[in-house]
């Protein structure tokens, strides 16, 4: 099977996994999205070892996934907001648990397996306070504004490849990712623009001006969380994050403009009482 041919059904899978996650139902969001949060933060964990430090695999991951599950449950009305609190034991014993694991680096262990949760964990758990949309209905699940977002992310980077691709010559950040160009940039913000206008003829509960803002963010964002993940991926001189997505890479670069993004797009989002 040709690389392009192998690329186009991972990418319409991936895609498809998102979009039918969200529209099907608040259980399979909750499952999807549990898995990406698992998977990212397993290829995070992996990719550390590189540089020779051993974060705590299965309590990271343990806490990252409850607090998306906790935030999920309190989003539904299912437990109180005191419940979250447990969280902040659980925390503390990633400091415990290294007392009794006797390597040479224990903070390096400590600080990964920390910032496996802040960089991974806490901007998936955001999308739970954008889908249950406590401004109207209480508990209601509502997909638009989540989908819309992943499509503005996803226009972004076509634009950006096909101008990078046709007309680029000038290099964004060549020390951290050679092929960025300022033109695929501008291109991705062109694009980002015109699907922000067609969402907004579908979505008319949010003008464009917010879609437009949404989609600017996250391009503008996005790109930063892309040379972060690559910054990351090149101190360990390592191409890809993993291979769950056959000529995409891991999990982990498919989301990597989503993980600096979605906290300021909730922000913004919770600042206008979109959300």
């Amino acid at each position: 099977m040709s690389n392009f041919l192998q690329r186009t059904i991972s990418g319409t899978l991936f895609v498809a996994s998102i979009i039918g996650s969200l529209i099907i139902g608040k259980i399979t969001f909750l499952i999807v999205f549990g898995g990406i949060l698992v998977l990212s933060m397993f290829e995070f964990y992996n990719l550390s070892y590189k540089a020779r430090i051993k974060p705590q695999f299965f309590i990271g991951i343990l806490i990252g996934l409850s607090l998306f599950i906790g935030t999920f449950l309190y989003s539904i009305g299912k437990i109180e907001p005191i419940f979250l609190l447990g969280f902040i034991p659980l925390a503390s014993c990633i400091f415990i648990f290294e007392l009794f694991r006797n390597q040479k680096r224990p903070f390096h262990n400590i600080a990964y397996t920390f910032l496996g949760i802040i960089y991974i964990a806490i901007p998936l758990t955001f999308f739970n306070f954008i889908v249950f949309n406590a401004s109207t209905v209480q508990n209601s699940y509502s997909y638009e504004i989540l989908l819309s977002y992943f499509i503005l992310i996803w226009a972004n980077d076509t634009g950006a490849y096909l101008f990078g691709v046709s007309i680029g010559k000038h290099r964004l950040f060549p020390r951290i990712s050679p092929k960025k160009s300022w033109e695929g940039f501008f291109g991705g913000l062109i694009f980002t623009t015109i699907i922000a206008w067609c969402i907004s003829l579908f979505f008319h509960n949010i003008n464009f001006a917010h879609w437009f803002a949404i989609g600017i963010i996250g391009a503008i964002i996005g790109v930063f969380g892309d040379l972060v993940e690559s910054m990351f991926k090149r101190s360990l001189d390592v191409k890809d994050s993993g291979k769950f997505l056959p000529g995409h890479g891991g999990v982990l670069d498919r989301f990597d403009s989503v993980f600096l993004s979605a906290p300021i797009v909730f922000a913004y989002l919770k600042i206008m009482m979109l959300v």
